[in-house]
């Protein structure tokens, strides 16, 4: 199973089950938890550095946008980028380049280029760098990833999740509840103190989700 989260980073997990993935690609091997007096379950770790942040930027430094969720709807209306294509690595890229010293670019722009396509080349710019860390976890883990689940802030947009679907040729489903990583906290602190005796690892925030196919 692999999950990334969309908040003002992106976060990328891919259970690995009992065996350790040494990752030859940029990535980082994680515990994902341990239950059942001690057994371990590892995972694939990615860190995006920039996900919202490139969106909280539209609207604080290019003020091209008022409110974030303006971003949907202008992106559609557009239909494509024009060519116009978005890195946006303000503080470097992280997984699974790793490289402090790249900087944000913008290539690709003319004087017909419109807001709309620069605020569409921002969505998708956030689909590419989990594209990029995607490859690298199939090709690390040698399994096969029938779906990602989706969830952070970013994931309430349903352009950006049917994008991603759609690079991806997997589904993508998005929990009804967004902040699925500190309900996860909360399901395993509890288990952890004996307050549930519902194993969280077994609960499901998705099934009410919605999901957005390729």
């Amino acid at each position: 199973m692999l999950k990334t989260t969309y908040g003002t980073g992106g976060f990328m997990y891919m259970n690995t089950g009992d065996k350790l993935v040494r990752s030859e690609n940029g990535l980082n091997s994680a515990i994902a938890w341990g239950l059942n007096k001690g057994k371990l379950t590892y995972a694939l770790d990615a860190d995006i550095y920039i996900a919202d942040a490139a969106i909280q930027w539209l609207r604080d430094g290019l003020r091209v946008i008022e409110h974030a969720a303006d971003t949907e709807q202008m992106a559609v209306s557009c239909g494509d980028t024009g060519g116009v294509y978005f890195v946006p690595a303000f503080v470097g890229l992280a997984a699974p380049h790793w490289d402090p010293y790249a900087r944000g670019t913008i290539v690709g722009i003319t004087r017909g280029t419109t807001k709309e396509q620069l605020v569409r080349a921002t969505l998708e710019s956030i689909a590419f760098q989990v594209r990029d860390n995607f490859d690298v976890m199939v090709k690390d883990s040698g399994m096969q990833v029938k779906v990602m689940r989706g969830d952070g802030g970013c994931s309430v947009n349903d352009f950006l999740m049917q994008f991603q679907s759609d690079i991806l040729d997997v589904p993508v489903e998005v929990p009804v509840i967004k902040d699925t990583t500190a309900l996860g906290a909360a399901y395993l602190a509890a288990y952890g103190i004996n307050e549930s005796s519902d194993n969280p690892v077994d609960r499901s925030f998705y099934h009410e989700s919605n999901a957005r196919s390729p």
